[in-house]
């Protein structure tokens, strides 16, 4: 059994748990985009290598889970080339979500699933909830780099709390849209908002302090 009281799934930034680190809580992010040769351990995070559909669900026992599955081929911002694409990279992207709500759910405890506005609303279910990045900037001490928006999509359980927004004028507008092509600019625009996972953290530490 490993040492996690804080799982995040398909996250290479960690942004999320930090704030859950920095309290003391044992945390750990898997993505492929980890080393796979090496665990990276910074702090109270672990960074490890790993494909959420062979994680094996009894190596943990974590009390909360956040998961992040790659949205390439699910955002509705790539519309244009779903047909060309075709079938085979939205059948690859679903199974990842649906490992993703697996293990959520296998671990009983509060968890949620991050994806923009897509597919997913039609081959599985609305979301519980969404966001702009702004709407939680004004949790930070200069909420002025996520004065922006860029709606994202929550699906939740396990008694998961959407916190309560703080919400700052997006004075940089739909910023995300307008970075230059880059070999990185998908990871830049899906990193998670730290506005979000500081209100995340205040708002569901309480459920599972020790």
């Amino acid at each position: 059994m490993r040492d996690c009281d804080v799982l995040s799934l398909c996250d290479r930034t960690g942004e999320m748990v930090k704030p859950w680190s920095a309290a003391g809580y044992k945390c750990e992010c898997i993505d492929i985009q980890h080393s796979i040769r090496r665990d990276h351990v910074s702090e109270n995070i672990t960074y490890r290598w790993g494909d959420v559909r062979t994680v094996e669900p009894k190596e943990y026992h974590p009390k909360i889970v956040f998961t992040f599955p790659p949205c390439t081929h699910l955002a509705i911002s790539g519309a244009r080339d779903f047909e060309r694409k075709g079938l085979q990279y939205l059948i690859d992207a679903l199974q990842v979500v649906e490992n993703c709500r697996k293990l959520a759910e296998w671990f009983d405890c509060p968890w949620m699933l991050e994806n923009p506005i897509g597919r997913l609303s039609s081959f599985w279910c609305r979301p519980n909830y969404s966001f702009d990045p702004c709407d939680y900037a004004g949790y930070l001490d200069d909420p002025g780099p996520e004065a922006y928006t860029k709606r994202r999509c929550l699906w939740t359980g396990g008694g998961f709390i959407i916190p309560e927004p703080r919400t700052v004028v997006p004075v940089l507008g739909s910023k995300m849209h307008l970075l230059p092509p880059s070999d990185d600019r998908g990871d830049v625009r899906s990193e998670t908002p730290k506005g979000f996972a500081k209100a995340v953290f205040l708002a569901n530490e309480k459920l599972i302090r020790k």
